[in-house]
Order: structure tokens, then C-alpha cells, then sequence
């Protein structure tokens, strides 16, 4: 069961890292993401840490579907996969409060949901 969990959350990794990736490139939704501050464009700065975190959310959906069984991962690096799930369920969370007191109404909403549903997969597939 850990492994249709594992894929839930990698999709929905991935759905938040081409969010972050539009945000990167210059689509104008800042008016939904940091509680709105900028809205249109993010500046450039911004933009490059929605990079970042576009990275940074596929390498999420790689160590829990690693941690799931579900994709290999190399044998000298196994031991790190349960912590890293942990500390992603750990991130979420915090995320997930953020979120919930973002002034942006799809950040408090749609964005909350969707890191509470990750902590929870993630928190699952640690588990394992």
C-alpha cells in the first residue's frame, strides 16, 4: 500500500514543482504565493528560489518513492531514506501552517490541502 501512497505524493510533488517552475519562468501568479505581496511577476530573486524549490520538491518525490520501494536508489545511500522521509513529513508540516496563515486565499486553501495531504503520504511512507 506504501507504494500507490508513494506515487500519490510524487505526482502531487510534481504538480507543485511545475507551479514553482511557471513562477520561475515569469508566469504572473505572486498575487498567489509569499501571502501575495507581489503580485504579477515574482522578481528576479524570488524567481530564482521558486527554481530551487521546484528542484527541491522532485527530489521529494524521488527519496519517498525510494523510501516506497516503488524506483531504486543506491545501496550505499538506503539508510538515509527513512530520515529524509521524516524530515519531509516534518517540512510539510511546517509548510502546511504557513500556508494556513498566508493573507493569499489559494495559498490557505488549495495550497494547505495539498501540504497536509503530502505530510500525511510522506508521514505514511516514513512509516514503512
Amino acid at each position: 500500500m506504501t507504494i500507490p501512497a508513494s506515487v500519490l505524493a510524487a505526482i502531487l510533488f510534481l504538480g507543485m514543482a511545475a507551479f514553482q517552475a511557471s513562477l520561475a519562468l515569469g508566469a504572473p501568479l505572486g498575487a498567489h504565493v509569499l501571502g501575495g505581496r507581489y503580485p504579477g511577476t515574482l522578481p528576479n530573486r524570488l524567481r530564482a528560489f521558486s527554481a530551487m524549490a521546484g528542484a527541491v520538491l522532485v527530489g521529494f518525490a524521488l527519496v519517498i518513492l525510494a523510501r516506497a520501494g516503488a524506483i531504486g536508489w543506491p545501496t550505499g545511500a538506503m539508510g538515509l531514506l527513512a530520515p529524509a522521509s521524516w524530515a519531509i513529513a516534518a517540512f510539510l508540516v511546517l509548510n502546511t501552517l504557513g500556508n494556513l496563515a498566508s493573507k493569499s486565499r489559494l495559498e490557505r486553501t488549495l495550497f494547505a490541502a495539498t501540504t497536509a495531504a503530502l505530510a500525511v503520504l510522506s508521514a505514511y511512507v516514513a512509516l514503512s
